[in-house]
């Protein structure tokens, strides 16, 4: 049994998965409002106690950097650490990674219903991937690309400089500088960051403010007031700050999938996108994305989509959880990394050809394939060849006997799937 968590700056979100052979079945699951809390540790007590269940292994996605396991949300009042998870769990390790790395993990999962494409582009692109979420903060992650899988990691780039394009959007950083000093994407990108681009225009004579907009949004979400009057038409400074609030989103998502050369695809993921499909998919989200100049023509090539399936940070923590679980099975607790791939053609097959590279490579993809099989996807990615060459049954047993090999891929000239010969020892 599998506790994920999704920690956002307004929800925290928590669930219970059962895992079997692969595929992540919801047991149970619950919202909280994380402002209502002291911390983590309050809400993952309550969850559990609530579900009358154990985990085996937890991991949860949290807005901030996390760093040796401990993290200080970036808009919360708690301090997390992993060991005191995992102590009150009563669990061996609990996994703490950023929200938006646990969306990345969640890619993998999504069905064509789960997410809307805002563009079409020819084939079936490949490369790394970006995922961008506007929510209470401004989140960013990657999935870098090997050319067999992918492999995850955080980033802190909501908080990087904000870069004005034109004229209406460097009084917009004036203004917001006068007020906060530094200014970064996320203080534009985001719910609250919506706000401040609508009092900038306010301010700025470029719009009055209704009345009952002013009671609506001092009574609910104020982000969510705008939007809601902008996508009915019934406020004019309300469309202005959402058109604005959506071209900078844009450019900043082509910032991104230009820094990673994200050629696989970038996802909008996050709580707001969603709610402004019916304003994404118009001209402007694109138009903006595209707009690079001389790269104009690479980021036209790009898949943009809108990830529509609340619980895709929830299975990507699960998913990352798994992975915990898959690589501690390994022989003594050690990672797949320490795997040994060994060929050799004249014992393993008889065919007398000389080992190469490209073999190497073969033998590399095979034992990926098998680490997958017996161990799950998340440790057969780190696999790597240590050793390659003249392989007896002596070498094996010697090889073996060494403390950093966990296994021996013996196979022949071609190392397909007709001649492998098979994983010696796990």
């Amino acid at each position: 049994m599998i506790l994920a968590g999704d920690i956002g700056g307004t929800h925290a979100r928590l669930a219970f998965f059962d895992v079997n052979s692969g595929d992540f079945r919801l047991v149970s699951a619950a919202v909280f409002p994380s402002r209502e809390y002291s911390g983590l540790d309050q809400i993952v007590t309550q969850f559990v106690d609530s579900s009358s269940l154990h985990p085996d292994a937890a991991c949860f996605g949290v807005a901030g950097p996390v760093r040796n396991g401990h993290v200080e949300t970036s808009n919360l009042p708690w301090t997390i650490e992993a060991k005191r998870l995992a102590n009150e769990l009563n669990i061996p390790k609990a996994l703490l990674i950023n929200d938006l790395e646990a969306n990345a993990w969640g890619i993998s999962t999504l069905a064509d219903k789960d997410v809307i494409c805002l563009n079409q582009v020819k084939g079936q692109p490949v490369g790394n991937q970006a995922v961008i979420a506007a929510g209470t903060g401004l989140g960013e992650a990657s999935l870098y690309w090997d050319g067999t899988n992918y492999h995850i990691f955080a980033c802190e780039g909501g908080h990087s400089d904000f870069a004005p394009r034109n004229e209406l959007e460097i009084e917009l950083l004036r203004y917001l500088s006068a007020r906060f000093g530094h200014v970064s994407y996320e203080r534009i990108v985001s719910g609250p960051g919506l706000v401040n681009v609508f009092h900038f225009l306010r301010d700025t004579g470029r719009g009055n403010e209704p009345t009952w907009l002013t009671d609506e949004m001092q009574h609910s979400d104020p982000a969510a007031a705008i939007s809601r009057a902008a996508i009915a038409g019934k406020c004019p400074l309300c469309e202005h700050a959402l058109d604005l609030f959506i071209s900078i989103y844009a450019a900043e998502a082509g910032n991104l999938a230009l820094k990673l050369l994200a050629t696989g695809g970038v996802y909008l993921g996050g709580g707001i996108a969603p709610k402004l499909v019916a304003k994404l998919v118009g001209p402007l989200f694109m138009r903006s994305f595209v707009g690079k100049g001389r790269m104009q023509s690479l980021l036209e090539a790009i898949p943009v989509k809108v990830i529509t399936n609340e619980q895709t940070a929830l299975l990507g923590a699960a998913r990352c959880a798994a992975a915990g679980l898959n690589t501690r099975a390994l022989p003594d607790s050690r990672k797949a990394a320490k795997m040994i791939v060994a060929y050799e053609p004249v014992w393993a097959i008889g065919t007398g050809k000389t080992a190469t590279p490209e073999m190497a490579a073969d033998a590399h993809r095979v034992l990926r394939g098998q680490v997958r099989q017996h161990y799950g996807a998340a440790a057969g990615e780190g696999v790597r060849i240590l050793y390659g060459g003249s392989v007896k049954p002596d070498n094996v047993r010697t090889l073996m006997a060494q403390p950093e090999i966990d296994g021996v891929l013996v196979g022949g000239a071609s190392l397909d799937a007709n001649s492998f010969a098979g994983i010696v020892h796990f």
